[in-house]
């Protein structure tokens, strides 16, 4: 079985900014390509952790929604669908 991409934990400071993908055919999830008319530019202004996501199944794009992994029961559970155990 191919082993899908976890989600991306990013830090962006106050000022930093980053073109993220929200059609999910880039081929660097979360990033998109420079010039391409579909992505998200964000500046923080703040200190934020953004959980993005790298499979490119989330509904919810570029954030991660849990896509990834098939659903569970119980809070235990749901936490470890982000976590590959390693």
């Amino acid at each position: 079985m191919p082993e899908i991409p976890l989600p991306e934990v990013r830090l962006l400071l106050p000022g930093d900014s980053c073109l993220l993908c929200r059609c999910g055919r880039s081929a660097q999830l979360p990033d998109c390509p420079a010039g391409c008319a579909e992505g998200l530019l964000l500046t923080a202004r703040r200190e934020q952790r953004l959980l993005l996501c790298r499979c490119g199944q989330s509904m919810r794009l570029p954030y991660c929604d849990g896509s990834h992994s098939p659903p569970t029961v119980g809070l235990a559970q749901r936490w470890q669908r982000f976590w590959n155990g390693e």
